[in-house]
């Protein structure tokens, strides 16, 4: 048998139609919104119908610091789903929907891998139900009212040089990192710099993932600050009488997105910020609905342990009261090699040495969501063909000497029967007794916060603050919104703010170079290194491969 792509085996799946899904799911039918046979929308009645029933178990899936090697955290999220219903287990798994950015740029598609996938994968890596659209249409009405609002007379006295909302387009371009518009005269516009974020890095991303409900996304979205004042107030969407509009571009995108897994377990794809420049989390309500309706519940944070799973539990859990029971933490033999020093055309070969080098990295995040975080957790493995029985031994020997089991997960190649060995670790450790901890309390003061992150989270020396970020943390706690959680935007490459530093690196400061309020979304972003919110596309873009033919068969998307 030739190797098959991710696309072809999605493609040969014998899809369940959804509304048999649902049904598996527990979902009447007059809550679901059909698109098409194989995804639906579920109305955001049926949790307030469900207030009354017990939420099952909440697991986190994160991962090691990626490397070009790749983890498999989201086919690992989808296995260990399918792996816990091969064992008889009411599951759901509840994941983000992919950005088009990495789509057609480094990173590919984001609905799982080989056996252990997503489907419709097309859809769900291409527009899926319109939820992104929806948002980038929000995001730009503000931009457009804001910069009307400015052109017919100002009346709120904006600054002009000190406006800090940018439009947003899902895509990879940098061309659109800096510009500036309203040129041609009095009737096109106010002149001014201006620029881009890709929809993922948008506040109002951030706030329908972390809203409760329409009201509380209305909210959230009257709070946002577009700018500020020349006296120096912040003007916000409800002073440019701004949120009802945007709720109502939103009235569909927040409710739940449900499709199914290729063994036909229900699963939610809702949300998708990014985790280096955003909280890297799916949405409150999907995952609350999947809480409801099934006994463990299967979720993942953005990236690594580091900024994924810290944001999950300082900004997500510290928000909606949500609790996960335990943690999986994905690492491959590959990319601990790569950390140990070995490129990546040389992965292939046993190299117990540079393994050794490289396995800090993983006891670094497991010591981290153990003792930082509180929580029991389990190394998953995620199995290549070219790993050797003395590389793995290696890890299972580490990783027990800080008391945490090792589960070999084969779901790439063998779908949920792959992953029922991660699934039986996953359901004992959720009945073992947790010390859940927020790594700071939001209470203290900013610059405390940042430290607590970068010392405890990333093991650093400490943080420093440019010129800039201190004059914004002087303004920020004037306004009274240093009780707001911080948003660290990091590279994801390593656990300092140089993606160069690979491992577990010590002796390296974290560097902020700006502070900037999101108060519809509820956080602090922090901006570290040189982060931006507007990634570019690679020399070879993913999209050069990307192909439909005649019958609109889609091919190259993974």
């Amino acid at each position: 048998m030739g190797f098959k792509s991710d696309i072809e085996i999605a493609q040969e799946c014998q899809k369940q139609k959804i509304t048999d899904i649902a049904a598996k799911a527990g979902i009447d039918e007059a809550y679901l919104e059909q698109y098409g046979n194989y995804k639906a929308k579920v109305d955001y009645k049926l949790l307030a119908d469900m207030q009354d029933k017990p939420d099952g178990k909440l697991i986190l899936v994160t991962a090691i610091t990626p490397t070009p090697a790749g983890e498999g955290k989201t086919t690992t999220s989808v296995g260990l789903t399918d792996g816990l219903r091969a064992l008889g287990k009411n599951a759901m798994v509840a994941l983000r929907e992919p950005s088009l950015g990495p789509v057609f740029g480094v990173k590919g598609g984001a609905a799982g891998g080989g056996y252990a996938q997503v489907v419709p994968m097309e859809d769900i890596n291409l527009h899926f139900t319109g939820d992104f659209h929806a948002i980038g249409a929000a995001n730009n009405l503000l931009a457009a009212m804001l910069d009307n609002h400015i052109q017919q007379g100002n009346a709120l006295g904006i600054d002009v040089k000190n406006i800090t909302w940018k439009r947003a387009v899902d895509m990879n371009d940098r061309q659109l990192r800096h510009i500036v518009n309203g040129l041609g005269g009095r009737m096109q516009g106010v002149p001014r710099e201006d620029g881009f974020e890709i929809t993922v890095a948008s506040e109002v991303m951030a706030a329908l993932c972390l809203a409760s409900g329409l009201t509380d996304l209305k909210e959230r979205l009257g709070r946002m600050i577009v700018g500020y004042s020349y006296a120096g107030k912040p003007v916000t969407a409800h002073d440019l009488k701004a949120e009802g509009a945007m709720a109502a571009l939103l009235k569909d995108a927040i409710k739940p997105n449900l499709v199914q897994t290729l063994e036909g377990t229900p699963a939610f794809i809702h949300g998708g910020p990014f985790a280096n420049i955003a909280h890297g989390c799916n949405s409150v309500m999907a995952t609350r609905m999947a809480l409801k309706l099934s006994d463990y519940t299967v979720t993942e944070a953005g990236f690594a342990a580091d900024l994924g799973a810290e944001k999950f539990v300082d900004i997500k859990c510290r928000m909606s009261g949500l609790r996960p029971s335990a943690v999986v933490i994905v690492a491959t033999v590959r990319a601990l090699k790569y950390h140990g020093g070995v490129p990546k055309a040389e992965l292939n070969g046993e190299n117990l040495e540079a393994l050794e080098k490289g396995l800090p990295n993983l006891l670094q995040h497991v010591s981290n969501v153990k003792n930082v975080y509180g929580l029991p957790c389990v190394v998953a493995i995620n199995a290549f063909p070219t790993d050797t029985k003395a590389e793995l031994d290696m890890v299972e020997a580490k990783c027990r000497e800080l008391g945490v089991n090792v589960a070999l997960s084969e779901v790439w190649a063998k779908g949920g029967e792959g992953g029922k060995a991660l699934a039986e670790e996953v359901v004992r450790l959720c009945e073992q007794p947790n010390e859940f901890s927020f790594v700071y309390d939001a209470d203290e003061p900013i610059l405390d916060k940042l430290n607590a992150i970068c010392t405890k989270v990333y093991h650093a020396d400490g943080v420093v603050l440019d010129a800039n970020a201190k004059k914004q943390l002087k303004t920020i706690t004037e306004l009274g919104f240093d009780k707001l959680p911080i948003c660290m935007a990091k590279t994801q490459y390593s656990f300092s703010d140089n993606a160069a530093l690979l491992g577990a690196p010590k002796g390296f400061e974290i560097t902020v170079r700006n502070l900037k309020v999101c108060a519809g979304a509820g956080f602090i972003v922090a901006l570290t290194g040189d982060i931006m919110t507007m990634p570019g596309l690679p020399r070879v873009p993913a999209a050069e491969k990307i192909d439909v033919d005649e019958n609109g068969v889609i091919s190259g998307l993974f």
